[in-house]
């Protein structure tokens, strides 16, 4: 059978509803259960592909090509289990099935309604695409009392009735905020909280309270008094500092056990040595290196979400704590800013859209292959490492990216056709922008005897994509003999997906964004040898 956990957040947004989503997600697996975790997002956008990383954060891409929220990332990084197109879904999704519906008649010419329409179709969301997962976590987004989510929240109410108490769990995230001039925390803030879901016909079984302070045993009481719930079941939720110390730190709160209490399930010790072997490493490293992260959205860590964690796995496997200096490319326009790479051990350069700052990466390419300092580009990265190499080393002056303008030679331009399996799918430059990139998990096969053949002992992958533009194999003979190795490539030896520079001690530009599938328990091993030679640079320097 299987049973159904909403998740809502209440008096402020950021509240971590993705993490704990996920480490309940990660609790419940180490009891031995099966779980899936789901996000429904109130936003009228069809998926946050086109909105700002400074509005949305970092889109998450699925192995099936689906834009997602990242708190998908989460999801995967705390299960491994492998998030799909239909573990997400938007207000903008819904409305435009439901308009698809009502323009071929498929509602029989009855009025289009909220509910039962728009419900009904969130709740056929909720329920489709399962298997025999234990656990469906679904995750309600925005804030209860907002306008948007009430269709939302209204589904798994309904839900809640359909299949009843047996089958459903309703948890409520909230702030006990600290007010220092009184010396004291309030919880009124998450009893007014939970009376807004209570209006709207739901009552939470499990009220988990985010806090910087210690919720005494008086305030629970209080809480568990105005909110309708039982002691044991008002979670504290303090601030830990790492956020792979949450499983533990909810599994000592009593979270998963109030969970299978409810359900009538046998409440067996969970197998939790895994994330502790984690934390020990993330808090008892045996040395530091420091990576630049030169680019466009530095000052919205989010917009880099799965990049940082990424980069803390290479750590864990390498034992080392990774400090991370986020640095804005435009300053390296400026020639007279390049010292402050000097005390970092690696550069990385990520991914992005558009023209601001792609000068400044091509510097901080030229500065890590000239300082033999590990390189590592992701995306936009390996497009400026190889337009840096074609200027620099290749003789081509104006070599550049037909994403910013007339190039000549163009050795990045815009991607109109390629392979899907046995498909070929083609874009146009005057079409949409949403959903039209190459998307989703695309194989390479990588050059015998390479150094990423080495890395991943594999000489064929699958990584995730989101890009518009491409290199241009054209130039790969050019290139190749300034010494850039074209190591990775489409299966059919069209699309460059991996470049790397031989001579220097690591140097790859890689087209996709493995960030994406790296793992705490399982760190992805691009990132597992790029920390690995940071801490050989630092132990030069």
């Amino acid at each position: 059978m299987t049973r159904f956990i909403f998740i809502t957040g209440g008096v402020v947004s950021s509240l971590g509803k993705g993490l704990a989503s996920a480490s309940l997600g990660a609790l419940l697996q180490a009891r031995g259960y099966k779980v899936r975790l789901r996000k429904l997002d109130p936003y009228l956008n069809v998926d946050p592909g086109t909105m700002s990383p400074y509005q949305h954060g970092e889109v998450y891409v699925t192995d099936d090509g689906a834009e997602t929220d990242l708190d998908l990332g989460h999801y995967e990084r705390f299960t491994g289990v492998a998030s799909r197109r239909s573990d997400n879904v938007t207000t903008g999704q819904i409305y435009s099935r439901i308009l698809a519906k009502e323009r071929r008649g498929d509602y029989l010419g009855a009025t289009v309604q909220v509910i039962p329409h728009v419900t009904d179709e969130i709740k056929e969301f909720i329920r489709g695409d399962i298997e025999d997962e234990d656990f469906i976590i679904c995750e309600i987004g925005g804030t209860v009392g907002d306008i948007e989510s009430l269709p939302f929240l209204e589904a798994i109410r309904q839900l809640g009735n359909e299949l009843g108490p047996a089958s459903t769990l309703y948890m409520h995230l909230t702030l006990v905020p600290y007010i220092a001039s009184a010396g004291e925390l309030k919880t009124k803030p998450s009893q007014h909280s939970v009376k807004e879901l209570q209006a709207v016909g739901i009552q939470p079984d499990i009220l988990v309270c985010r806090s910087e302070h210690e919720i005494d045993q008086d305030a629970r009481r209080k809480l568990a008094l105005f909110c309708n719930l039982r002691k044991e079941a008002v979670i504290q939720a303090l601030d830990v500092d790492t956020i792979y110390a949450v499983p533990r730190a909810y599994h000592e709160e009593g979270m998963d056990t109030v969970v299978c209490r409810h359900f009538g399930l046998d409440d067996a010790e969970p197998e939790l040595s895994i994330w502790d072997r984690i934390t020990d490493t993330v808090r008892h490293p045996d040395g530091e290196v420091a990576i630049g992260v030169v680019g466009k959205y530095t000052s919205l860590i989010d917009a880099y979400k799965s990049l940082n964690e990424a980069l803390i796995h290479g750590g864990i496997a390498n034992r080392v704590r990774v400090r991370i200096k986020w640095l804005d490319a435009e300053i390296f326009e400026n020639p007279d800013r390049l010292h402050e790479l000097e005390d970092v051990n690696g550069i990385l350069v990520p991914g992005g859209f558009g023209e601001r700052g792609t000068q400044g990466k091509i510097e901080a390419a030229r500065f890590a292959r000239e300082h033999k300092v590990p390189y590592f580009g992701i995306c936009l990265g390996m497009q400026m490492a190889v337009i840096e190499s074609a200027r620099n080393m290749a003789d081509m002056p104006q070599a550049g990216s037909s994403e910013f303008g007339v190039a000549d030679p163009a050795i990045v331009g815009l991607l109109t056709e390629w392979l899907r399996g046995n498909e070929v799918e083609t874009r146009t430059a005057s079409g949409d922008l949403g959903g039209t990139m190459r998307l989703g998990a695309y194989p390479a096969v990588l050059l015998e005897g390479s150094k990423v053949e080495r890395i991943y002992g594999l000489q064929q992958i699958s990584e995730r994509h989101r890009h518009r533009y491409e290199v241009n194999v054209y130039h790969r003979e050019a290139l190749e003999q300034t010494g850039l190795l074209f190591s990775g490539l489409s299966p059919d030896g069209s699309l460059p997906e991996i470049v790397e520079l031989p001579s220097h001690p690591w140097f790859i530009g890689v087209q996709f964004h493995p960030e994406l599938k790296s793992k705490p328990f399982e760190p992805h091993p691009l990132f597992m040898s790029f920390i690995r030679a940071a801490v050989e640079q630092s132990r030069l320097m």
